[in-house]
């Protein structure tokens, strides 16, 4: 098939000539009719304080669009009771953990409340060459590691409704002593500090998580929709 284009040369004065010129298919990007824009998948990273519900407001995600590719963090903390392995997390021993960053395996590492976590690199570069949209679960350090290495993905931040109901939640959960918690609390408010680093801001407020599902489902559509995104190479 043969395209024409035109190509204007300058005549005297302000006045141009166009004239046709023949170009292969070939030579032609389709995918500039704006009749048919192009989608690239969405990268959602989803971060927050620990008790906020990010764990909670994921599966609910997954749980509304199966459509989404769910990043599984790596971890060489040991499992809770209620979670599943290559569910939950991936769970390593520490000298595992270590010998795949030395093989620089991981998208981003850290050590939090002193355990290593860490993101696979193949998991997400297999779901976006696929065409799937990817949501991420990660802690505040690292996403802020994220933002260096994907500026092109989108940061959301989750918060509980006040600084009580978070105390609350963490206390719930049965799994912190007393100085642990403290510590908790303490890296909170300096967490708390990073919410300018990221696009949205989104409250999971207590007995109303599908609230914050919805408002993160309506962020996917709008960046689905934004004119120039660009796509997301790793």
């Amino acid at each position: 098939m043969v395209f024409l284009a035109y190509n204007q040369s300058m005549e005297s004065g302000n006045n141009f000539s166009e004239t046709p010129v023949a170009l292969k298919e070939s030579e032609v990007n389709m995918d500039e009719n704006p009749y048919n824009p192009l989608e690239h998948p969405v990268l959602i990273v989803i971060s927050g304080p620990s008790g906020v519900g990010k764990d909670t407001v994921v599966r609910n995600i997954l749980q509304k669009r199966d459509d989404f590719h769910f990043v599984i963090t790596a971890t060489d903390r040991p499992a809770r009771a209620d979670e599943i392995e290559g569910v939950d997390y991936f769970f390593l021993t520490t000298e595992n953990f270590e010998r795949m960053i030395e093989a620089g395996e991981f998208l981003e590492h850290a050590v939090v409340h002193d355990c290593y976590k860490g993101v696979p690199k193949w998991q997400i570069r297999e779901a976006l060459n696929s065409g799937r949209d990817v949501i991420m679960r990660v802690d505040p350090q690292g996403a802020a590691t994220l933002r260096r290495l994907i500026p092109e993905a989108t940061f959301i931040f989750l918060l509980a409704e006040s600084e009580k109901e978070l105390s609350e939640r963490l206390k719930a959960r049965n799994s912190e002593t007393s100085v642990s918690f403290d510590l908790r609390m303490e890296i909170t408010k300096e967490e708390l500090k990073r919410i300018d680093e990221f696009d949205y801001c989104v409250v999971n407020r207590s007995g109303r998580v599908q609230e914050a599902v919805e408002q993160i489902l309506a962020i996917v559509t709008a960046e689905r929709c934004r004119v120039g995104r660009p796509p997301i190479i790793l």
